[in-house]
Parts: C-alpha cells; structure tokens; sequence
C-alpha cells in the first residue's frame, strides 16, 4: 500500500526512512531487517486506539451494572403493575430504561469490535514499516539514506527513493 490517507483528506506517497541496516557487500538471509521507516505516527494511533477500547470496556462494564438494576426494577415495576400498585406509566419507563441499556450494551460491544480491529490493522501497519529481505543475497547498492522518503511508485519528483537497497 503505497498511498495513505492523512486527516486533512490529503495523499501521502511515501514514507521517512528512520534506518537503513543494508550496506553494500553485506550477505543478508531471507527475512532480516534491512530497515524501518518511521512509525511515530503509527504508533500513536495504536496508543490512541488501544486507550479508547480500554475506556470502551470500562463503560462497558457500568452499562452492565445498569442494565442488572433495569431489569430488577423492570420485574419489580411488573409485578407492582400487576396488582394495581403501580401506574402503567411507571412500567413503561422502566421498560424504555430496560431497553435503552440493551440497545446501549450492544453498541458498546461493536465498538469494541471495531477496537480491536483497528488495534490488528495497526498493528500490521507498524510491522509494515520494518523492511526485510525478500531472499538470501549480497546487497550490491544502498540506494537510500535514513531521512530520505521512500516510495514503492515513483512520486514526489527527484526527491523520493523507489527503492532502498538491491540484493542479488
């Protein structure tokens, strides 16, 4: 993915090169760290992501709380109801609060959901920035210097490397 979004609603093609670990005669085995690009802001997404699904389970779990009192003033409100004690009026409010916590229950689960998901696409998008060896070779060029930004496309004119080293 050589295009990402930023949130101003602009393009970004390319990335900062934090470190480059290829050197020209260097043997590499399939797999090893030759670099990492700058994940700063990766990783502050996932901080974010990973803080806002805690806060999410916490409020989960008051929801929780409320909805077992709900149902208890719910039974409590029916039988009441039942024997003329209390109004109708009073049983639909303890209905409407009964079903405004399940309904509340089940968004904060997908929520979570969708916390979690985006906690996994960061994730591999932070494991996206360290580069390795796609096969065992020698680095013959180290074509890019950490600072430099980096781009799988051509983009950006003189300034952005395609590539950062080549193996053979």
């Amino acid at each position: 993915n050589c295009a990402t979004l930023r949130e101003n609603g602009g393009v970004d093609f390319g990335w900062t090169l934090a470190e480059v670990l290829g050197e020209e005669g260097m043997k590499v085995t399939a797999g090893q760290v030759l670099a990492r690009l700058d994940a700063v802001n990766v990783e502050a997404s996932l901080q974010l992501v990973e803080a806002q699904s805690a806060a999410a389970k916490v409020a989960l779990t008051e929801t929780r709380v409320r909805l077992e009192q709900a149902q208890r003033e719910f039974r409590r409100m029916s039988e009441l109801a039942k024997i003329k004690v209390a109004s109708e009026s009073d049983l639909d409010r303890a209905e409407a609060e009964l079903k405004s916590l399940q309904a509340r229950l089940e968004k904060q689960h997908a929520d979570i959901t969708v916390d979690e998901r985006q906690v996994a696409v960061l994730k591999q998008q932070l494991d996206d920035m360290v580069i390795r060896a796609p096969f065992s070779g020698v680095v013959t060029t180290k074509d890019a210097q950490p600072g430099e930004m980096v781009s799988p496309i051509s983009a950006g004119g003189g300034f952005t490397r395609t590539g950062i080293c080549t193996i053979v």
